[in-house]
């Protein structure tokens, strides 16, 4: 027998329908602004290993072809010792003895530089190097809503390492370091953009990286653990072997992220940051949200 309904409760069910379909529609409007099929989340990258693993070269290859702001407690400690600011000058008396920098300055240094590149691609290496420093940042990041979403673990030989601290000088106002054996300056003991003499880190011995090398190992341990889940580890003797190896890793995680255009310094050519999406509640997968909006029409 068919089902026969009445007037009023007709009415209601039409109403009810047609408020769902406007209710689907304007659901379906929200997802489509703020995820796009092709939505990627900022590159959050940090860089961890050995004293001399090549931090430093590689966060300058991955500047050179991504659009990412650097942030590197190393320089910022080097422009606060070469400024003799309170800061360096307890940092450098430390650092000469082979001793880490304590999580305080770390953290009031490592703070200002995160402020001030919010929410743009960045990638961070030297901090943090203990597990307070970590539970610091982690902290630090989650009031922004922009926890790390990739680690990268640098595995290069001791005895590799130790040569290259050993023939390494570097130009203390700028960081920017050489090495006698495959990367000399143009003119022997000078900065190739300044002209101004080189210096030898203090900490740049075998017996303080004898020291460096054994706290590195006895702090790091917990860290591994600590970013398991969003770590991975990339091994190699250069940095020529390696890179290839970081720079797969973040075109497939982080496809969309531009790059830069080489040989080119027109302000019309100069990459745009990362397109950043409005959150108004903890950070989900736009991909996965996408999919169930499409689904559900």
């Amino acid at each position: 027998m068919p089902t026969v309904l009445c007037t009023p409760y007709l009415r209601r069910f039409n109403g009810l329908l047609k408020f769902s379909r406007q209710l689907h529609t304007q659901k379906h409007a929200v997802h489509v602004a703020e995820c796009p099929r092709n939505a990627v989340q900022p590159l959050r990258l940090l860089l961890i290993g050995s004293p001399g693993s090549g931090k430093g070269t590689q966060s300058e290859r991955i500047q050179k072809n991504f659009s990412v702001s650097h942030i590197s407690s190393g320089d910022s400690l080097r422009k606060n010792i070469a400024q003799k600011s309170d800061i360096g000058l307890r940092a450098a008396a430390a650092m000469a003895k082979g001793n880490l920098v304590s999580d305080d300055l770390m953290t009031l240094l490592i703070k200002s530089e995160l402020d001030q590149v919010n929410n743009a691609n960045w990638l961070l290496d030297g901090f943090p190097r203990t597990i307070e420093q970590a539970r610091i940042l982690d902290s630090m990041l989650l009031k922004n809503m922009q926890p790390l979403n990739l680690v990268i673990n640098l595995v290069v030989p001791e005895e590799v390492i130790l040569g290259r601290i050993i023939d390494r000088w570097v130009h203390i106002p700028s960081g920017r370091v050489y090495n006698l054996s495959y990367n000399p300056p143009k003119v022997a003991g000078h900065d190739d953009v300044t002209g101004e003499p080189l210096s030898k880190r203090p900490d740049d011995n075998a017996d303080t990286f004898k020291v460096r090398i054994q706290n590195h190992h006895t702090l790091t341990a917990p860290l591994l653990k600590h970013y398991e889940n969003v770590m991975i580890t990339l091994k190699g003797n250069t940095s020529d072997e390696i890179y290839p190896q970081i720079e797969r890793e973040l075109v497939n995680r982080f496809g969309m992220m531009p790059r830069r255009l080489e040989g080119s310094s027109s302000p019309s050519t100069k990459p745009k940051p990362a397109r950043r999406f409005r959150q108004t509640r903890p950070e989900v997968d736009n991909e996965q949200h996408c999919v169930a909006a499409e689904a559900s029409l």
